[in-house]
Order: structure tokens, then C-alpha cells, then sequence
């Protein structure tokens, strides 16, 4: 894959081991709202291709029945829910409960059965119930996907290492507004977080263990 292995100044042999997937992964699909898939809107971006893996990603987890999760921001009209954050981004306005604007994008439109789990801040652990649902179904490992790769991605990839989960991010299957961020970041996250990998490995990985 075309991203940044080479750790330069930090010591290989103490940065960026593998943690690889447990016994059970279960697949986070970090906010692929229609806010942040159509390029015209405030918060947009051309993320066609991060789709078309995660799509992949959903298909081989519903084969294998692995647990699979949805996130969204969306806020009250009030914005009393949306702290400084919206201070900080006035775009996030766009974001409001009910509207087509926080629905997930329908291309890769979550089942009857999958969660939609609502958000407001970046971590899709922060103010959720998302870990107890992870409790719920003995899972081990979270495999990242959706945007953006230095926002929601970075802080969900953190939050989960540190509530104990082995992360796996496939560096095609995440995105971000610009190319510097998403590349700093998939290497910060390989370094010290997680598993920066493609999707293929990680279908793969399904496969074998199937």
C-alpha cells in the first residue's frame, strides 16, 4: 500500500508492533453520513472509495455474522449537545437530528439489524454506549472504517487500544478532507495505536479463520 511505513527517527524494534485480530472483530463504520460523502456539502468530501472497501468490509462480516456497527453526529436543534465543538467547527451545524444530512449514506446502508450508534464528539466511544454493546458480544478486536482519518478515525482508533481492544484501521477503507492529514495520521495510529493494514488482509484474515 502507498502510505508511510518508514518511522524515520523512531526505533523499529519499539514502535509499530503488530497486535494483529483476536477471535472476535467485530467492524466500526465511523460516520459515512451524507454530510461527509457529498463533496458539495460544508463537511464533504469525495470518499467514493473509502465506500466501495468498507462495503467490501460489511459484506464479509454479515457472511461470517461478525458484530457490526454504525456511528453519526447529530445534534438537537438547540445545540446544548454539541458543547464548544460546534463552536470550534460551526460547519457541524449542518449536522442535525432527523435530517437527511446525519443519515448513513445509502450505499452502504446498515441492515435491520445493525446499530446506528449517535455521537457527538469525535470518539466513537465518548458519551456512548458502544462499549457496552462490545461487552455484550465478546468482542476483542475493532476494525475501523469511514472519515476522517484524523478526527473520528484517530480518536475511536486511540479510545478503543486504551478500553483494551486489539485496532485494526485498513488504511484504504478510512479517509479524510486532505491527503497530509489522513497519511500523518495512518502512521501516528500504525505506530503506537494499531494495526494499520488494507482491506484485503482483513477479509482475508476472515477467510482463513472461517
Amino acid at each position: 500500500m502507498d502510505w508511510p511505513h518508514d518511522f524515520d527517527s523512531y526505533d523499529e524494534s519499539d514502535f509499530g508492533a503488530s497486535v494483529g485480530l483476536g477471535d472476535r472483530p467485530a467492524l466500526v463504520v465511523i460516520d459515512l453520513i451524507n454530510a461527509f460523502t457529498d463533496p458539495e456539502t460544508g463537511l464533504g468530501a469525495d470518499v467514493r472509495d473509502v465506500l466501495e472497501e468498507t462495503e467490501r468490509l460489511l459484506e464479509a462480516f454479515r457472511e461470517h455474522d461478525l458484530p457490526r456497527y454504525f456511528t453519526t453526529v447529530a445534534y438537537e436543534e438547540s445545540y446544548g449537545d454539541a458543547g464548544r465543538f460546534v463552536e470550534k467547527v460551526p460547519a457541524l451545524r449542518e449536522l442535525r437530528l432527523g435530517t437527511d444530512a446525519v443519515a448513513v449514506d445509502d450505499r452502504i446502508a446498515p441492515g435491520d439489524d445493525e446499530r446506528v450508534i449517535v455521537k457527538k464528539y469525535a470518539s466513537s466511544f465518548f458519551g456512548t454506549d458502544l462499549q457496552t454493546e462490545l461487552t455484550t458480544n465478546r468482542v476483542d478486536t475493532l476494525v475501523i472504517a469511514g472519515v476522517t482519518t484524523s478526527g473520528c478515525v484517530r480518536a475511536t482508533a486511540v479510545d478503543s487500544l486504551q478500553h483494551g481492544y486489539r485496532t485494526i484501521v485498513p488504511a484504504d477503507a478510512v479517509g479524510d478532507r486532505a491527503e497530509g492529514p489522513h497519511r500523518a495520521n495512518l502512521f501516528d495510529i500504525d505506530a503506537k495505536y494499531g494495526d494499520v493494514v488494507s482491506t484485503d488482509d482483513v477479509i482475508d484474515h476472515l477467510k482463513d479463520d472461517a
